[in-house]
């Protein structure tokens, strides 16, 4: 059992390894469970080099230095997995040839850290930050650094993990070298074309270990540049002074005065919406306490402030649904293999996203087991049992559950993971008629979710032949749209399945025909909506601040901030107490989701930088001149407009506003949603109009090869190629004779195209 790593420091004056690489010792040492032990005056003979660039190891009192970081890792990496310690960081050996191809990987991402990241740029970075900085030379390092970063973001783009399905020590120590560069040499606009990068690091920070060992990031939103003494910075070609010295005419900059009682809050975000949108997000999701990165990629725990909006939108739906007559029931998260191969359509479409149970602890099964990517095969069996005459029908069934689809790329909190939580309607009727009027039920409820609810615009259609469910007769679609990036956005679909699965799974019934029993088969429906629906709210409201939440779904709509003043008297400061809590008791008894926030070891400003990025609607705030005038100041975070409203008028107000900012925020999304769909009828304004960040309403003839060319000719530098997001039910007037965008056929309708997650 790996108990304890010794390490010592090089026998130099001063050390020449990177800092940061006793980092990864700690993480390590923590991934073990093992302590980490200095030595003091260590006896280095017979280790070589002597000098070496890294904290020498020694993992048994009988062992010599490892002094060569490379070595270091490997040592390390392969005593882990002999046995010794509990983490799967470099490959068993027992299985050599599985074992040595994976070790081959890890070890050339380690040699790729150290050579190429620490000592090509590591090194002279920090001694420019630290030494000797000169402008040129810093940003000449810094560009070569984003080349060089460019292989890791490549290999990250299609890959969770550096080598294989897990953590491994290439993750660690990479991921420790980005730290250094995260923090104090890549600011927002130069991490911007490193999206993959970020995520994998903030997924390795994510796990405790890493976390303890490293400490949490702070990302560089301007680099420290050094002060040379008397405050000049030196710069590459000054002016020369007499006597032919360079003189640097450049003076520090004067600190900007800031106003009265204003400061700087560490909750605020690093990265800007319309500048680094995926930092941006990232950023958003996780300081405002909606969710927290998990080890396994692709994975999020979604964190009470989330879980709060799921919460209000499966109530919301669940009650809808009922009075429809949709029944919930629930069904196992397993199904054979067999019975998923049984629509050969439908389990093609799915099968690079199945996970497959092989083992049960050491024993391999029998028969492999899938996890359901959708319910599909697991419930239609049962149907075929349950439904045997027409007095069984309709049959109006919905769970809420979970689902995994294992294999993606990019993945995206709340937009594209590998677990989502989501609801499932499987329904059956005796007519295609029921089953079409089902269809528009339910995605006319998604719509009312997005639009009133969320305050989300969307467009309501059908989906072309190409993008439709797998096995289903015609799909149809809520499709939102992000403005930032210039990307559609699937909200919810609701599907006729026709009669292909109740013919592959034999679900019939005796109908009422004259002059005798006769058999058909069910039409059948399916519908879903997942969490994809906060993230979209995120991205569409959100700002620079953080969140921007409506208040219909805020699990907070009003947070009353009392701001006592340190001189103020004991009974003055009871009176604010007390106003305060009469204010709390009156929201709360009008149904109004409220907090108070009188915790005294956090300032006003720091609390209202708090409540701002995490959205709520609503701040209150009585400070002492408001007590003397019984009113209190509203502050709305949509449009940071304020008011001051009497303390009786409190209730009434609060109520107006909330209804006015869950109508205006709908007004203003929907005028940037329309804003972002152009016509266009000739292919030489498509393109342009895509990498215009632009939704494009085009005449097409609704041929799938069409689509597919389409898809390969619009793409370019600035995203993918375009793709049908839906045919709108609402169609402008499609004259005669008018040809298709793209191939110049015939036009049967308009197609809303657009990039898309």
């Amino acid at each position: 059992m790996l108990t304890k790593i010794c390490f010592a420091f090089p026998p130099s004056e001063k050390p020449t390894f990177p800092t940061w690489r006793l980092s990864v010792l700690k993480a390590i040492a923590a991934i073990a469970g093992a302590s980490l032990e200095k030595i003091k005056d260590p006896e280095f003979s017979g280790c070589l080099p002597i000098k070496c660039k890294t904290p020498a190891i020694r993992l048994t009192d009988a062992s010599g230095w490892v002094t060569e970081f490379g070595a270091v890792c490997r040592s390390l990496g392969v005593f882990m997995a002999s046995g010794a310690g509990a983490a799967d960081l470099y490959p068993s050996f027992q299985n050599l040839s599985t074992a040595n191809e994976k070790a081959g990987q890890i070890d050339q991402w380690i040699d790729y850290c150290v050579h190429e990241l620490d000592d090509g740029h590591g090194v002279p970075l920090v001694d420019q930050l630290t030494k000797s900085y000169d402008a040129q030379t810093f940003e000449d390092l810094a560009k070569s650094l984003r080349t060089s970063l460019s292989l890791l973001e490549l290999h990250l783009k299609t890959n969770t993990w550096l080598v294989g399905n897990s953590m491994t020590l290439a993750d660690v120590v990479v991921a420790a070298t980005v730290k250094y560069f995260f923090e104090n040499v890549l600011d927002a606009g130069k991490r911007k074309s490193l999206p993959a990068t970020t995520r994998w690091f903030e997924t390795c920070l994510s796990v405790p270990a890493m976390e303890q060992a490293l400490g949490k990031v702070a990302y560089c939103s301007k680099v420290k540049v050094p002060q040379a003494k008397g405050g000049k910075q030196k710069k590459k070609g000054g002016d020369k002074a007499k006597g032919g010295k360079q003189k640097n005419k450049q003076q520090p900059q004067k600190k900007k005065k800031e106003g009265k009682g204003s400061k700087v809050s560490q909750l605020g975000l690093d990265a800007r919406k319309l500048e680094e949108f995926g930092d941006w997000y990232s950023e958003v999701c996780t300081k405002s306490e909606m969710i927290s990165y998990y080890e396994i990629s692709g994975c999020y725990i979604l964190r009470p402030w989330a879980y709060s909006i799921w919460d209000s939108i499966h109530q919301w739906f669940d009650g809808q649904i009922k009075a429809l007559g949709v029944q919930n029931c629930y069904f196992p998260l397993f199904v054979t293999e067999s019975v998923l191969n049984k629509e050969k359509d439908h389990v093609e479409d799915f099968a690079p996203e199945v996970a497959w149970v092989t083992k049960s602890g050491q024993t391999d099964l029998d028969v492999p087991i899938a996890i359901r990517p959708t319910s599909e095969t697991v419930m239609y069996p049962f149907y075929a049992d349950w439904i045997r005459s027409h007095r069984d029908l309709p049959l109006r069934l919905n769970q809420w559950c979970n689902v995994i689809r294992w294999e993606f790329k990019h993945p995206t909190p709340f937009i594209r993971s590998r677990e989502f939580l989501w609801q499932e309607g499987h329904t059956a009727f005796a007519t295609k008629a029921e089953a079409d009027a089902e269809v528009l039920d339910i995605l006319d409820l998604y719509s009312k979710i997005y639009e009133e609810l969320l305050a989300v615009p969307v467009m309501r259609g059908k989906k072309s032949q190409k993008e439709k469910f797998a096995g289903a007769l015609y799909t149809t679609t809520v499709e939102a749209f992000i403005p930032a990036t210039g990307k559609g956005v699937q909200g919810g679909t609701s599907h006729c399945l026709g009669q292909n699965f109740s013919k592959m799974f034999n679900i019939q019934y005796e109908t009422e025909a004259i002059g005798g029993k006769g058999k058909d088969f069910v039409w059948q429906n399916s519908w879903g909506l997942t969490t994809r629906t906060i993230g979209v709210m995120v991205m569409v409201h959100g700002d620079d601040r953080g969140l921007v939440l409506p208040p219909r779904v805020a699990p907070v709509q009003a947070v009353i901030i009392p701001i006592p003043k340190a001189d103020m008297t004991e009974e003055a400061k009871a009176k604010m107490e007390e106003a305060s809590g009469k204010l709390f008791d009156s929201f709360k008894s009008a149904g109004i989701r409220v907090r108070m926030d009188d915790r005294v070891n956090y300032t006003p400003g720091w609390k209202y930088s708090h409540w701002e990025l995490k959205g709520v609607p609503l701040r209150i705030e009585i400070g002492p001149k408001d007590l003397d005038k019984e009113q209190c100041v509203m502050a709305r975070r949509d449009t940071g407009k304020k008011d001051f409203v009497p303390w009786k008028d409190c209730v009434e107000k609060t109520e107006k506003l909330l209804l006015d900012m869950q109508k205006e925020m709908l007004e203003r999304a929907r005028a940037e949603f329309n804003d972002s769909i152009v016509t266009v009828t000739k292919w030489d304004d498509f393109v342009p109009a895509l990498d215009a960040k632009k939704m494009i309403l085009a005449p097409w003839c609704e041929e799938v090869a069409v689509e597919e060319d389409v898809k390969t000719r619009s793409a370019s530098e600035e995203g993918a190629g375009a793709k049908t997001l839906c045919i709108p039910f609402d169609q402008p007037d499609l004259p005669a004779g008018t040809k298709c965008f793209a191939s110049g056929k015939p036009a049967k309708s308009w197609a809303l195209w657009g990039r898309s997650y």
